[in-house]
């Protein structure tokens, strides 16, 4: 039997979101959950399944605030860390790193969330356009920032998706680089893939997935109401609870971050010449198998 070779941080990466050192701070302990993603990609709709299979009171608590942007340079590390440490339940922390740029712990259980590079530019381009000027403030004028400032999108989205294809993320970050250093270690047994598309398709049973990785026992006298808690309408009506800073920094307030959870709005928009790109770049950076599942789910389908 080969030993497993756990992931070994080999960079930080910084920009006017990210600060990935503080993970060089981080305790953990042995039941705690990752949930990364790229960003867009189903990210608070994970917390939120989490949070429901965890806690018989996840009404009342604020999934936001339990479950925290670890990598975020704001609040900073000073306010972050004593309040990470403070957490008494089991904790539930949110990254948008590669792989690469954070410390992997064995003992911990890593759930990565992915969705078609179209549909999360489109979810992205929402939460852009509708920042408001906190947003900018806490970004670019708080100390740390490394890098230039983000700024404003413009009103077309289709030259909004040209550019972040073209230059890989921006004005974010390395979308591919993301989803292939996670895809590169989909063997490794305290780490879960799950696809936006699957979610979208079976919540049921793709909780009940969830649930048994993490060695969570299902009430099942409550899985109904869980299950609608889960969907987006429910979130969308609670939003202060799920969205970051309960929607402070977004016009419109929560329920504006928690937007439409729908794929293919790009359809009508992107030329085929614009698809063909994005597939190829697709196929170029990820290779056929992980491309095939960014595009579709399914992870079965594929390994």
């Amino acid at each position: 039997m080969n030993e497993i070779v756990w992931p070994v941080k080999t960079r930080e990466l910084h920009n006017h979101h990210m600060d990935s050192t503080i993970w060089n701070a981080i305790e953990f302990r042995a039941d705690d959950i990752v949930i990364a993603t790229y960003g867009k990609s189903g990210t608070t709709w994970t917390q939120q399944i989490i949070a429901q299979l965890l806690f018989a009171d996840a009404d009342e608590r604020v999934v936001s605030e339990m479950s925290p942007w670890v990598d975020l340079r704001v609040p900073p590390r000073d306010v972050k860390l004593p309040a990470l440490a403070a957490q008494a339940h089991r904790r539930f922390l949110k990254t948008h790193l590669p792989v690469d740029a954070l410390r992997y712990a064995p003992a911990a259980k890593y759930i990565y969330v992915a969705r078609d590079g179209r549909d999360v530019v489109w979810s992205l381009y929402n939460h852009h356009a509708n920042a408001n000027a906190l947003w900018y403030a806490a970004l670019n004028d708080t100390p740390g920032r490394v890098g230039p400032p983000i700024a404003p999108p413009g009103d077309d989205i289709g030259a909004y998706f040209r550019h972040w294809l073209q230059h890989d993320g921006a004005p974010f970050w390395s979308f591919w680089e993301n989803v292939a250093s996670w895809w590169a270690i989909r063997h490794l047994p305290n780490l879960m893939l799950l696809h936006f598309e699957d979610l979208k398709r079976d919540l049921p049973g793709s909780m009940r997935k969830i649930a048994a990785f993490l060695d969570v026992p299902i009430d099942e006298a409550r899985f109904a109401t869980q299950l609608e808690h889960c969907s987006f309408g429910w979130m969308k009506l609670h939003a202060a609870n799920a969205a970051p800073a309960g929607g402070l920094f977004w016009e419109g307030g929560g329920e504006t971050f928690i937007h439409k959870g729908t794929n293919g709005r790009w359809r009508d928009v992107l030329t085929a010449e614009d698809c063909a790109a994005y597939e190829a770049t697709a196929l170029q950076k990820l290779g056929a198998d992980c491309a095939a599942w960014l595009q579709h789910g399914s992870l079965a389908r594929v390994l």
